[in-house]
This record gives C-alpha cells, sequence and structure tokens, in this order.
C-alpha cells in the first residue's frame, strides 16, 4: 500500500510541474495540451520505477529510489520531447530538473522526517 501511494505522490509531482508550468506560459486551458506535456515526464517516472524495480523496494525512500526516479524522470522525459518534436531549451531542462528534484526528493524527506519524529523505524516510509 505504501509503494501504491508513493507512487500516486510521484505522478502528482508530475502532473503540478506540468502545470504550473503551462499556467506560467499561458497555455492552461487545453487537456490535449495538458497530456501531451505530461506523458514523456509520465513515461520518465515509469522508467525510473520499472528500472530501479521500485514497488519491491521503500519507494518513499530518498535512495536508491528517490534519486532514480527524479533523474530518470527528467532524462526520459527531455528524450520523449525532442523525440516527440516537443523540443528542450536549456532553461526548461534546468528548471525540471531544479523543481522535480526538490517534489520528488521533497515528499520523500518530509515523509522520513514524519516517521521519525513519530518515533517508527524509518524502515516503514
Amino acid at each position: 500500500m505504501r509503494n501504491l501511494v508513493a507512487g500516486v505522490l510521484d505522478v502528482c509531482c508530475v502532473l503540478v510541474f506540468v502545470a504550473i508550468g503551462r499556467s506560467s506560459h499561458d497555455e492552461a486551458g487545453s487537456v490535449t495540451g495538458f497530456l501531451t506535456t505530461a506523458w514523456p515526464f509520465l513515461v520518465g517516472v515509469g522508467v525510473g520505477w520499472v528500472a530501479l524495480r521500485a514497488w519491491r523496494r521503500r519507494a518513499g525512500a530518498v535512495v536508491p529510489v528517490g534519486i532514480g526516479v527524479w533523474l530518470s524522470t527528467v532524462a526520459v522525459g527531455m528524450v520523449l520531447r525532442v523525440v516527440s518534436g516537443q523540443g528542450i531549451a536549456f532553461t526548461f531542462v534546468l528548471v525540471a530538473l531544479v523543481f522535480l528534484g526538490l517534489v520528488l526528493l521533497g515528499w520523500r524527506g518530509v515523509a522520513r522526517g514524519a516517521v521519525v519524529i513519530r518515533g517508527d523505524k524509518p524502515e516503514r516510509v
């Protein structure tokens, strides 16, 4: 169950990234446009989960799952954007790297901190 929650949180992080990005470029209205922007990064999350076999690990752990999912999301997402003709700019790569790092690693750090504060064993994260 915890890994399902972790997967949902990872997907939500990507969707928030896309929503904020499209909104900042006045492209917020189109569902098709939203999905077109989101799919490369969602595939990246999936590739990260499969490559790390995250469902068999503590998916809420920053290391190795969080870092692997973060880097996979950005790398695969950017490659798929280029291949699909969406293009990338250097600043976009930097923004994606920083924002997705903050949110994909951030929720894991917060969850770990909450477990430590509660006094549970960190392995339960």
